[in-house]
């Protein structure tokens, strides 16, 4: 990177964060966003989880084909343009999907609605692509993950508001609750013009900014072999659009899990082949990188489906029978035990004393806890009933003091964890239930971070190519709310005493127990590489 590190970089640095606000805001949003829909546009579970399938789904189509482009072109796009003006661009090209949401809603055309939803999420690739690298550059790589884990903080921010801020422009306050199918469009439109609104004003924030001009000469390798499995799993992608199966005639869940099984069958087929012959592969020659994209894919689809199907479970009878514009607190509170584990995984990333950092982890989770009550008391809303969770943060607390930040020991704690507190959900109702579900965001809240060491570690040259396939399996976030819908959908009255939404939970509990087997098997491939494994520490990072 080309960069003076003796300046200070503080103000650029608070320019940058904003985007991650956004990101947080946007996503967590998602979770009102989708049982609004499905009430509004009356559609399944599975056509709900398409929001997540066009929203994820457009963070890889635009990660893919930066890549695709500057493999042709052997020209790094990103850093042609700069970081600055990619991120200018992205923030338009959101607002620009942001103002075609207006004639897309009062079309009242839920087709329409997905498709400007993937235009707002090409405009975050194109943020997120440049803005992580920015982040690391503005001052000393060794500071860099400090500055990070301060932008992934702005990120949980924005995740706790957004579905209280969703809430209160659609529904109303708490004493003046609007059903969902008496919202009006103008709502929808007034939320969608500040966003654009705002989106406009950080681009021209970023244009007029001094900001550093920061660029990079990393030489990428060439790897031919990797491009082909890649088109295989946008192919995959494709499969779950509904269209095909209105065309064809077949039932949408046999592409739904079609797509699926090419995309695993794909990534663990170029393992193989890779074993055999490593040449041309690049950073697909490592097992350990291939079993870490299977590992981001399924943490990032287990991390979104839980809250994206939470809406309708808490709609059920066995969970409190909420209806649209009561569940803010729940999704916001999902999205904060994120920020509870994210802000507590940020702890080691700074020089204190042993005891200091032991202290901070006792008390920085109840802090943040403290902050996701507030936010909604704030907002109008009883809180009284999110007391009880202060018991999962008391669980996450020891376990970060059993992992001790090593990234194999952290990541299968909390991946059995996962499978523990999933299955008690799976087995009871009511506040006991729900809590269960929501504290999967607890266990999910290290994960990206843990993964990500363990997927690059040994990399060498090809750390670069190798942290870019990660990224693309932000594709999880596509495949897997849509397959739990499904599985929601189908099963619903198919076992007495629970709903299929419920029993779909399924789903993250085998998203958890492969995370689980990542870990082990991430640490038996680094061994037989001869890496110390334990000299490999995390920090919370900013996560997905």
């Amino acid at each position: 990177m080309e960069q003076n590190n003796t300046k200070s970089y503080g103000s650029a640095l608070y320019t940058l964060i904003t985007v991650f606000f956004f990101w947080g805001f946007i996503a967590a949003s998602n979770g009102i966003f989708i049982p609004f829909c499905k009430a509004h546009f009356k559609l399944t579970q599975f056509e709900s989880q398409l929001i997540d399938y066009t929203f994820y789904g457009g963070y890889f189509v635009s990660s893919l084909l930066l890549y695709l482009i500057s493999k042709i072109t052997k020209v790094d796009i990103v850093n042609k343009y700069g970081y600055k003006n990619i991120i200018i661009a992205g923030l338009l090209l959101s607002a620009f999907g942001a103002i075609l949401m207006l004639p897309a809603v009062n079309a009242d055309s839920f087709g329409l609605v997905l498709g400007v939803e993937f235009v707002i999420t090409l405009g975050f690739s194109l943020q997120q692509t440049a803005a992580n690298p920015f982040v690391v550059a503005l001052g000393t790589p060794a500071t860099g993950t400090h500055r990070l884990n301060f932008a992934g903080s702005i990120n949980n921010i924005g995740g706790v508001l957004g579905p209280v801020i969703l809430s209160l422009i659609l529904f109303g306050s708490a004493t003046k609750i609007i059903p969902a199918d008496q919202v009006k469009i103008t709502s929808v439109n007034n939320l969608y013009m500040i966003l654009a609104g705002m989106f406009v004003a950080v681009a021209l924030f970023f244009w007029v900014s001094k900001l550093p001009r920061v660029t990079s000469d990393e030489i990428v390798e060439p790897s031919k072999k990797t491009t082909l499995p890649l088109i295989i799993v946008l192919v995959a992608f494709c499969l779950v659009n509904p269209e095909l199966s209105v065309r064809t005639g077949i039932k949408q869940a046999y592409f739904v899990y079609a797509s699926l099984a090419i995309i695993l069958v794909t990534l663990f087929s170029s393992m193989l082949a890779a074993s055999k012959d490593k040449t041309g592969w690049g950073a697909m020659q490592y097992p350990q990188l291939i079993y870490g994209m299977i590992a981001i894919f399924t943490y990032v689809g287990t991390e979104v489906t839980i809250q994206s199907n939470l809406g309708s479970l808490v709609q059920t009878p066995e969970f409190g029978h909420y209806n649209e514009s009561e569940i803010a607190p729940f999704i916001s509170l999902y999205w904060g035990s994120l920020m509870i584990g994210r802000w507590t995984g940020a702890i080691a990333a700074f020089n204190l004393t042993k005891v200091t950092k032991a202290i901070l982890t006792v008390i920085v989770p109840f802090v943040a806890f403290g902050v996701i009550l507030l936010v909604n008391l704030v907002s109008g809303r009883d809180v009284s009933h999110l007391y009880s969770y202060a018991i999962p943060v008391v669980i996450l607390i020891v376990a970060f003091f059993i992992g001790q930040q090593k990234p194999i020991r952290t990541l299968t704690i909390f991946g059995i964890l996962g499978i523990i507190t999933i299955s008690l959900g799976l087995l009871t109702t009511g506040r006991i239930g729900l809590f269960a579900l929501i504290s999967g965001g607890l266990c999910c809240s290290i994960m990206w971070p843990s993964i990500f060491a363990l997927a690059v570690t040994g990399l060498g040259k090809y750390t670069s190519q190798g942290s870019a396939f990660l990224i693309m399996m932000i594709l999880g976030g596509s495949i897997i709310p849509p397959l739990q819908g499904i599985l929601a959908d189908t099963t619903s009255g198919a076992i007495s005493g629970m709903s299929g939404i419920h029993f779909s939970y399924i789903v993250p509990m085998i998203g958890f127990a492969y995370i689980a087997f990542y870990a082990w098997k991430a640490g038996a491939e680094l061994k037989k590489q001869g890496i110390d494994i334990d000299a490999v520490e995390t920090s919370a990072g900013s996560g997905h």
